[in-house]
């Protein structure tokens, strides 16, 4: 640990020198932290791209804020972006930070807390005015009053430094000062070893059609570059190296596109032409976006008036034989649910993509929660089950949403599939699959009777999955609408004892889905003293905690479910080879409720609800506290 420094850099003025030397480190995280306009988001971008490029493993977290523009300089206008990376194998984004770049006063002042003891502080002086320092709620100056105390802290006038770099460009001052994130960008760059070539490259291709821009962020950013090379205010320079990765083809990936690529890989193996119907709505709207980019793949996307809208035309576009899917997050879910009953009545494929944030009814656009558990399994009217899937990490978004699609398109059933705000603008890196690997497709659609007889729309096969009968082929016509279905032929049926059939069927199609789960990996000994299970993004938090726990030689192990409906066959036995049992989740508790009533284990829940992801500390404090217990 290095003793606490302060190195301030004042306009005009050269640093003594310093004695630097090149320090070796296994893992950062980094935060930069500015005003929504200051372009933390591009600038954390760039910095992961650049990082994934150089090898290292790495994970990211953006937080920012619901309004599309919020006051300068306010609180609740803060952005930040977040990167963990290391030389071996990481699986969050990092518990505290070790660096906080601060652009200006309100970036400090929510931040800060966040940072580690002894952490790096690298600070925008020029936005420290009486302005910006009263928007921040501050009634001294922190730069002076001792509120940094027990950091190291590089006080440097960022925008100055590059009105001053840029200032025979032309530009205005508003355009110029826009380049100031690219200067901090430079900084960081030099600070940790990273090079400036992608970057480079980007605001080339990015500006092309505007020199005076793409020279401006140039040489903002070799500006930034440079001035931590030249300034001598650091005493170290910090060198993490690249992790080693098994063999084969990797790129960056964030959930939500890895959902995209999920949903044209299952249309590639289905044979089928892809549909999304969807309407935007935060954190799923990319997903949205990132699908209209593959139409070369049989890929149609449908930007829909309103929420029912999307979802109707998903089970149309169902029916007329598509890979259906549409996308939302859970006020989207909550409008949805009477057309996701009409599904389940027609027993149509359909993938409702649901990533989750916090509620209730709006509630909070840009954070992440695992709330919707419960509107998932039982949200809708009536006896409706519907199969439920959740993603735990950014890259399995791909795989889970695959599987989710084979599933709808084996048993004629809508799926569930979970994500989360974390995983759906985190990243990682993502091994592309062998396409030889991913599983087929089986596929229910028939083009004629059989053996001349009466088509029977719902005579099942041993999945109890009925017949995929495409409108417009001859012999096949059958009726389609949320009455209830007469048992075998289709027709509208009120019989009491039918409907209660018709009930237990697709129930027991849904129950089916177990011989399909593998069986339950456990991390950690197969037995013991303490389980930690867990499902959707809480993945990386949970084995990062017991992982290190294990190694401490503590008993503990963990396990993770993708299936919540129906639940992994083998769960229970599992469950019982432990003595206690705990279940973090980003919620008050609902699969907990779930695991009590199905299993009757007394588990015990580890809940946080404040938009934040889970964090390892949080995890390995609680199995702490179980373990002395």
């Amino acid at each position: 640990m290095e003793t606490q420094e302060t190195a301030t850099i004042e306009e005009g003025k050269s640093a003594p020198p310093v004695l630097r030397q090149k320090v070796e480190l296994p893992d950062v995280t980094i935060r930069f932290a500015g005003d929504s306009g200051d372009g933390m988001q591009l600038t954390g971008m760039q910095f992961t791209s650049t990082t994934a490029l150089f090898g290292n493993d790495l994970a990211t977290a953006p937080d920012y804020p619901a309004e599309i523009r919020a006051p300068a300089g306010s609180l609740y206008g803060v952005s930040s972006f977040q990167l963990h990376f290391s030389s071996h194998d990481i699986l969050t984004p990092g518990d505290a930070p070790d660096v906080l770049v601060a652009m200006n006063p309100a970036a400090l002042k929510t931040n800060l807390k966040m940072l580690r003891n002894g952490g790096i502080v690298v600070i925008n002086t020029d936005a420290f005015d009486a302005k910006n320092l009263e928007l921040a709620k501050y009634t001294a100056n922190p730069l002076e009053d001792g509120t940094l105390e027990g950091y190291r802290v590089y006080k440097i006038p960022i925008t100055k430094l590059t009105l001053g770099s840029l200032k025979d460009l032309g530009l205005s001052n508003k355009n110029a000062q826009r380049c100031k994130n690219f200067f901090a960008l430079g900084i960081m760059y030099w600070l940790y070893d990273r090079p400036m070539e992608p970057t480079l490259k980007w605001i080339t291709e990015k500006f092309a059609k505007d020199p005076s821009i793409q020279e401006a962020n140039t040489r903002a950013l070799k500006g930034g570059y440079y001035f931590g090379e030249t300034a001598e205010i650091f005493s170290n320079r910090y060198e993490v190296k690249p992790s080693k990765f098994n063999p084969g083809v990797y790129r960056n990936i964030t959930g939500n596109e890895a959902v995209a690529l999920g949903a044209v890989a299952a249309g590639v193996k289905s044979g089928l032409p892809v549909f999304l119907g969807s309407y935007p709505i935060t954190p799923a709207s990319d997903i949205l976006h990132e699908l209209s980019h593959y139409k070369n793949f049989n890929v149609r996307t449908f930007q829909a008036e309103d929420e029912i809208a999307g979802v109707t035309s998903a089970i149309g576009a169902a029916f007329a034989g598509a890979l259906a899917m549409t996308t939302t997050s859970g006020p989207g879910v909550a409008l949805k649910q009477e057309a996701l009953g009409l599904a389940i009545m027609t027993e149509l494929p359909l993938v409702v993509v649901n990533v989750q944030r916090g509620g209730p009814s709006t509630g909070l656009p840009t954070k992440t929660e695992q709330a919707d558990l419960m509107q998932a399994m039982y949200g809708r009217n009536g006896e409706a089950p519907m199969p439920v899937i959740a993603a735990a990490t950014p890259a399995d978004c791909f795989d889970s949403f695959y599987e989710s699609a084979r599933i709808a398109l084996k048993y004629m059933v809508p799926v569930m599939f979970l994500s989360d705000g974390s995983l759906a603008n985190g990243s990682e890196p993502w091994l592309l699959p062998n396409v030889k690997d991913l599983k087929p497709f089986d596929l229910k659609i028939i083009t004629a009777r059989k053996n001349g007889d009466a088509f029977k729309p719902y005579q099942r096969d041993e999945d109890l999955a009925r017949p995929w009968a495409l409108p417009g082929t001859p012999g096949l016509e059958h009726r389609i609408g949320g009455l209830e279905k007469a048992d075998i032929t289709g027709n509208v049926s009120y019989d009491p004892a039918n409907h209660e059939l018709m009930c237990h069927l697709r129930a027991e199609k849904v129950l089916r889905i177990q011989t399909e789960i593998p069986p339950t990996k456990i991390f950690g000994e197969q037995s013991g003293d303490l389980l930690v299970l867990g499902w959707g993004s809480t993945y990386g938090a949970i084995t990062s905690a017991v992982e290190k726990l294990i190694t401490a030689g503590k008993p503990v192990s963990s396990a993770h479910i993708r299936f919540l409906n129906p639940l992994p066959p083998d769960l229970g036995s599992v469950l019982k080879r432990f003595k206690r049992v705990l279940i973090p989740e980003m919620n008050m508790g609902q699969l907990i409720k779930i695991i009590r009533a199905t299993y009757l284990i007394d588990a015990v829940g580890l809940n946080k609800i404040q938009g934040l992801p889970m964090t390892a500390e949080e995890v390995e404090r609680k199995i702490t506290e179980m373990l002395a217990q």
